[in-house]
């Protein structure tokens, strides 16, 4: 079992990294070097903290031993007259005025990472690791793609940021409008991973859904009119308010089915559905065409606003899937739309549904969960037991496993 100690430096690792990282890019405008310092920092914290005790300001100790470290590298590195002036500039402590459109120095970190000079997958990969201190193992679970794969793809983004000199700067109106779909994605992994962790032995980090909602609450104040930081947001509020009812006393996840739907945190369904409503108004009255976060909310709005699970509209979640699958038809929506397929059609020609695409979702564990159940749903028991296998095995989700283990021990 992990000491309180451990615990404490983990949680404030959750907590400051994303401060640290940020602002430190901010300060030293290289993003190697922020990330390296501040690698460094909670290195000596956690030699250090052991024996002297948890400072006051943990983060304020961070910050300054990561500046101190990062000022060492500098002088180290090279003897040019520009680095070696900036680290001496960075003695001045004296904070830096907020310039620009973007005021939070993780927000900005952000808009930074999703510079345009990089693919889109670069982009979103190297925000995770910098913004949310996300390990390439968790990375490259969001991406469906193998940990040495991640590894290279976030390596060479840092090499292409160098190689064009791409600067650590505060985005105009005009960089924020470019890079959005970037950091839509970003946000929206981040809360993935807090939601339903990939990895570890806590099934949620609450920092990283916290912080994803947070920040993508500030994007709306930037972008008050933008339709699809609208979506993202009451997306985020409507999945998060399920969050006190997706697991037992016994730490098992409990599916949205099962789920106690009193348990539900109703401010932030309110909020949720009140922002769903709003946008529905916009479209209905000639505004644009919902793009994919406020289809994704839609469909979220469908589930929570049912007053039990027996009476949710599966017909409108299939059609609301329809209209995702022309902006984004991929594996992964069409596996979600075969849920609801199941729910309208039966769970034969859900079943289909799932098998035309398994083997493009082969090391997808949702894939093999959602073919388990609907096996044993027509009876299948053996065919359901190893679908739950698989997917036992593909999931890092204690939660998940434990779930999933009970229902393949049931399947008689």
């Amino acid at each position: 079992m992990t000491d309180p100690l451990s615990e404490a430096i983990a949680r404030v690792h959750h907590e400051e990294w994303a401060r640290v990282v940020a602002g430190l890019a901010r300060r030293f405008g290289d993003l190697d070097v922020a990330e390296e310092a501040a690698a460094e920092a909670f290195a000596a914290a956690v030699e250090r903290w052991p024996r002297d005790g948890i400072p006051p300001n943990p983060g304020g100790w961070l910050v300054t031993t990561a500046t101190r470290r990062a000022i060492d590298r500098l002088r180290r590195e090279s003897r040019r007259d520009a680095k070696h002036e900036a680290a001496l500039m960075l003695h001045d402590d004296t904070p830096a005025e907020p310039k620009g459109p973007v005021e939070d120095d993780r927000l900005r970190l952000v808009f930074t990472c999703c510079h345009p000079a990089l693919a889109m997958e670069a982009r979103v990969a190297l925000t995770l690791r910098m913004l949310g201190g996300l390990s390439v193992a968790d990375i490259a679970r969001a991406f469906l793609v193998q940990k040495t794969t991640m590894a290279q793809r976030i390596t060479r983004a840092k090499g292409k940021i160098r190689a064009a000199s791409i600067p650590y700067r505060v985005p105009s109106a005009a960089d924020v409008r470019e890079r959005l779909a970037g950091v839509l994605a970003v946000l929206y992994l981040v809360f993935n991973e807090g939601y339903l962790a990939g990895a570890g032995e806590d099934p949620v980090r609450v920092d990283l859904s916290d912080e994803a909602i947070r920040l993508t609450r500030l994007l709306r104040t930037l972008l008050p009119q933008d339709r699809e930081v609208a979506g993202l947001l009451a997306l985020m509020l409507l999945t998060d308010a399920r969050r006190p009812a997706r697991f037992s006393g016994t730490g098992e996840l409990v599916t949205l089915a099962e789920q106690d739907r009193g348990a539900w945190d109703a401010e932030l369904v309110g909020e949720g559905l009140a922002i769903v409503r709003e946008r529905a108004v916009v479209v209905a009255t000639g505004g644009e065409r919902p793009g994919r976060y406020q289809l994704l909310a839609a469909i979220s709005a469908v589930h929570t606003g049912a007053p039990s699970a027996g009476d949710t509209d599966w017909a409108q979640v299939v059609s609301l899937y329809d209209r995702l699958l022309d902006l984004d038809p991929s594996p992964i929506v069409r596996l979600n739309r075969a849920v609801a397929v199941a729910e309208t059609d039966g769970p034969e020609a859900g079943l289909a549904e799932v098998e035309a695409i398994a083997d493009r979702l082969d090391g997808y564990h949702p894939l093999h969960a959602t073919r388990a159940d609907l096996l044993r749903r027509l009876g299948r028991a053996r065919e359901a037991r190893a679908a739950y296998d698989r997917a036992i095995g593909l999931t890092g989700n204690v939660a998940e496993k434990t779930y999933l283990a009970r229902r393949r021990d049931e399947t008689r």
